[in-house]
């Protein structure tokens, strides 16, 4: 009896408890009752039903998400129609082949949200295009905008909205600093985990819509039938959330697979292999999207290995993909050409060969042309190839920039490289262009994010990192955005809708990156950090595989001055780029002082644009950098009474 009597005490004691804390699952969908009651009467007047009478799985994926959404911030269930009929006061969702804006057709996945008989429609030309309307809408409601007399419009601006997974089949995540992968490959294709319908629901949200689920360093085993079947169970998730699986694939498959003597793609047998392959693959995924290819880099198997070139061995599986709609993303990560600067020898091989792929062939190019610093200037291959489309890629885990322990918002890291002038065709010509396709008028565009995902609860392990998943596919649609009106909008989604903490908040992650290059690799210096795990300083190595993988063959430190001389009198590294960039990098008394070792070595005793003197500059930058995660965390304190307190000692 005493013991029945602890048992309902403890009971009783659990149920008064407040609800559980936030561990960051929700990631910025978490949809909380919105607390203002006269800000939630009016939201509830707005969305009083969702009419929804389309059949395809898509558009069930946003009604369902706005019954969840809705229902959520209102506190109280939102009805579904088929229908609205003579109903006014509610959500009307409708795919029009003909939905404009502005006059102008919408592209295939832009929408149009706007009032009409006092309803709220969100439309678009396909089942896409509602979904993503259907998370706007939700995003304004989120972040407390108003529902009033509604009207915007979005189109995408790159076609190929990407992210690559850096994930192996025994569930070890590459450069990953959130737990294992997220794909149970042990348990698929029999059990699907409800956590990657959450991740497409996430995906989707910031209009990601292709997901390439391994690692770029592949294993022929993503090619057996067995895994072919597990692929075609998680791109059974995502489909209705508008997302295309992709495959990275190891280039000597035929060889390991298929038992081939050989895996030249000139050789008719490895043709018909991989175009066997490619067949198998639709047969089981219908909209499979198409190949990641890393080869002939860091000890990858390649087409070079017969004397072939990249376009030789990227066109022969375009060619195997036929009639399907897929394409070939050819990474352009190589360092093997004749240049003793690294900085040169991508370009070197794949400049020449522009005009030379496929029309399925999309050139994959990192931000810089190192890999993946905290700043690079833009790789010289942007702008280069004219006849090419280039797909920018950019590093959400943070391999370079700390790991899951140092809080770096790279919203401004995107945007950095994105705002950079190639100059290709007069001013103006920046990145972003070159891979939207505007600058060269390519049909083709895509832009690459490699994932911070992983097995931890909250996703990315630094719960700010969910910051860096959400700016990368806001800027993937609309490179235009600010990375500060994104900082603010995930800022109000996932932490706090407190204006003065709002402000803290989204000042505090605008700044991080830059104090972060402070008391790390300031005013240009780069590939300074530990060997192989590529944390914390290690200027002094001197040793390793190859010199281009020490930190000496970059900064150049020696009894007169330090960084790397990249101009004529150097490597020539400059001359890859356009007479503009030349001129305005070329000279180091007024090459932008981020970028200065980047391309000049300079005496310790110049006196440089700040007044002082390069010594005196350096320390300065690494002691103010290091002063500033004080300043952080400051400002991290500061927000805490509009934080939850679990996600605020979880960053604390």
């Amino acid at each position: 009896m005493l013991l029945r009597s602890v048992f309902l005490l403890l009971l009783l004691v659990v149920a008064a408890a407040p609800s559980r804390a936030d561990d960051g699952y929700r990631l910025w969908l978490k949809y909380d009752r919105i607390a203002n009651a006269a800000e939630r009467q009016q939201v509830a007047r707005a969305v009083q039903f969702i009419a929804s009478s389309g059949a395809s799985p898509v558009v069930q994926a946003a009604s369902a998400e706005l019954q969840r959404g809705l229902g959520g911030l209102l506190g109280q269930p939102v009805p579904v129609v088929a229908a609205a009929g003579s109903r006014t006061g509610g959500l009307v969702l409708r795919v029009d082949a003909q939905a404009s804006a502005q006059g102008q057709p919408l592209k295939p996945e832009g929408y149009r949200i706007f009032s009409e008989k006092n309803n709220i429609v969100i439309t678009g030309r396909t089942d896409r295009a509602v979904l993503y309307g259907a998370f706007a809408l939700l995003r304004q409601v989120q972040t407390r905008q108003p529902l009033a007399g509604l009207n915007i419009s979005s189109n995408p601006r790159i076609n190929f909205r990407m992210l690559n997974h850096w994930d192996n089949p025994n569930g070890t995540v590459e450069r990953g600093y959130a737990g294992s992968s997220i794909w149970k490959w042990y348990e698929l294709p029999e059990r699907l985990d409800p956590r990657y319908t959450d991740y497409a629901r996430a995906n989707a949200s910031v209009g990601i819509n292709g997901v390439v689920i391994n690692n770029v360093n592949a294993s022929a085993r993503y090619l057996t039938a067995e895994y072919i079947g597990k692929v075609a169970a998680l791109a059974g998730v995502m489909r209705p959330y508008g997302q295309r699986v992709y495959l990275s694939v190891f280039w000597a498959a035929p060889k390991v697979l298929g038992g081939l003597a050989t895996a030249d793609p000139l050789d008719p047998q490895v043709k018909q292999w991989w175009a066997a392959k490619s067949e198998e693959l639709y047969k089981a995924i219908p909209d499979f999207g198409g190949f990641l290819v890393k080869a002939n880099s860091e000890g990858e198997p390649g087409p070079q290995d017969y004397n072939r070139t990249h376009a030789d061995g990227a066109n022969m599986l375009a060619q195997a993909l036929g009639r399907h709609d897929g394409v070939v993303m050819w990474r352009a990560f190589v360092y093997q050409a004749g240049s003793k600067d690294r900085f040169k020898q991508a370009y070197e091989e794949f400049q020449p060969l522009d005009g030379k792929f496929d029309p399925k062939v999309l050139v994959q190019v990192k931000n810089g042309p190192i890999d993946f610093m905290a700043r690079e200037p833009f790789h010289p291959l942007f702008g280069a190839m004219p006849r090419t489309p280039l797909v920018l890629e950019v590093q959400l885990t943070q391999e370079y920039l700390g790991f899951a322990t140092h809080l770096v918002y790279l919203g401004p890291l995107i945007k950095e490289v994105l705002e950079a002038d190639t100059y290709a065709k007069g001013p103006g010509s920046t990145v972003a262009k070159v891979v939207d396709g505007t600058v060269d008028n390519h049909a083709l565009s895509a832009i690459a994010g490699v994932a911070n995902i992983g097995s931890d609860r909250n996703w990315t392990g630094h719960p700010v990192g969910q910051a860096n998943w959400y700016a990368y596919g806001r800027l993937a649609w609309d490179h235009e955005l600010s990375p500060a009106a994104i900082a603010q909008e995930w800022t109000r989604m996932t932490l706090t809708t407190e204006p003065a903490a709002v402000r803290t908040l989204t000042a505090m992650l605008g700044q991080s990156r830059s104090i972060y290059v402070r008391y790390t690799m300031p005013l240009g210096l780069h590939h300074i950090m530990g060997e192989t795990i590529h944390y914390g300083p290690q200027p002094w190595l001197a040793k390793s595989g190859r010199p281009d993988w020490t930190a000496v063959y970059y900064h150049k430190a020696d009894s007169l001055g330090l960084g790397f001389d990249r101009t004529a009198t150097g490597s020539n590294a400059l001359a890859l780029y356009k007479p503009e960039v030349q001129k305005a990098w070329g000279n180091p008394q007024t090459c932008p002082i981020n970028y200065l070792l980047w391309f000049h070595h300079v005496p310790w005793t110049q006196r440089l644009s700040t007044g002082r003197t390069l010594w005196n500059e350096l320390c300065t930058r690494y002691y103010t950098g290091a002063d500033s995660v004080q300043w952080l965390q400051s400002q991290w304190a500061a927000a805490r009474p509009a934080l939850d307190p679990a996600l605020y000692a979880d960053v604390a």
